[in-house]
C-alpha cells in the first residue's frame, strides 16, 4: 500500500473511527458487531486499488458499512426463521416418555443423540466443522470466523446451516 493511501486510511478513522461504529451500531444494535463491522469496511475500502477512483472516501467507507450492517441483520434474520423452525410452536410440547430427565433411558438416549451428532460432524467437509466448531465450541462471531478462515462470512453462514441440517438429519434418522 503506497503512503497516500495509507494516510488517506489513518485521516478517515482517525476522523469518523467512533462516529462509524456508532453509525453501524444503530443498524446492528450491538456494539461488538458495529466495530467488527466498521473493522471490516475500512479493509474492504484499503483493497480499492486507486484511491483515484474516489470521489468522496467518508460516503464510500459508510456505504460499505451500511451495506455489512444489512447483509448481517438478513443473515441474522435467516439464521433466526431457520432456528425457528427447527423449534416447537408456542403451546406445542415435545413429548418425553421420562419424566425424570436423569433416568437411564434418558441418558442412554442423550448419549446415542450426541453419538449421532458426532458421526454427522465426522461425515462433513472440514471448512464446514471447522466454521461449525470453532462458533460452537469458541463462541466465534461469523464475521470472526471468517477472518479466521479466510473466507466471506456468507460462506461461514453457509457451512455453520449446512453441519446444523446435517445433525439434524442425524439425529431425526436415528
Amino acid at each position: 500500500m503506497n503512503r497516500a493511501r495509507k494516510t488517506l486510511l489513518e485521516k478517515l478513522f482517525a476522523e469518523h473511527g467512533q462516529a462509524l461504529v456508532r453509525f453501524v451500531a444503530r443498524i446492528v444494535r450491538n456494539t461488538e458487531d458495529a466495530e467488527d463491522i466498521a473493522q471490516h469496511a475500512y479493509l474492504r475500502l484499503q483493497k480499492l486499488s486507486d484511491e483515484k477512483e474516489l470521489e468522496n472516501p467518508r460516503a464510500y467507507l459508510y456505504q460499505i458499512a451500511n451495506n455489512l450492517a444489512v447483509d448481517q441483520l438478513r443473515r441474522g434474520k435467516l439464521h433466526s426463521e431457520y432456528v425457528s423452525q427447527q423449534m416447537p410452536a408456542e403451546g406445542e410440547t415435545v413429548t418425553d416418555d421420562h419424566a425424570d430427565h436423569q433416568s437411564p433411558e434418558r441418558v442412554l438416549a442423550a448419549r446415542q443423540q450426541l453419538q449421532s451428532i458426532y458421526e454427522a460432524m465426522d461425515s462433513l467437509p472440514l471448512k464446514c466443522r471447522q466454521a461449525f466448531l470453532l462458533h460452537r465450541t469458541r463462541g466465534l462471531s461469523y464475521t470472526e470466523i471468517a477472518q479466521e478462515m479466510d473466507t466471506s462470512v456468507s460462506s461461514v453462514e453457509k457451512y455453520i446451516l449446512q453441519a446444523l441440517k446435517a445433525c439434524r438429519r442425524r439425529v431425526d434418522n436415528d
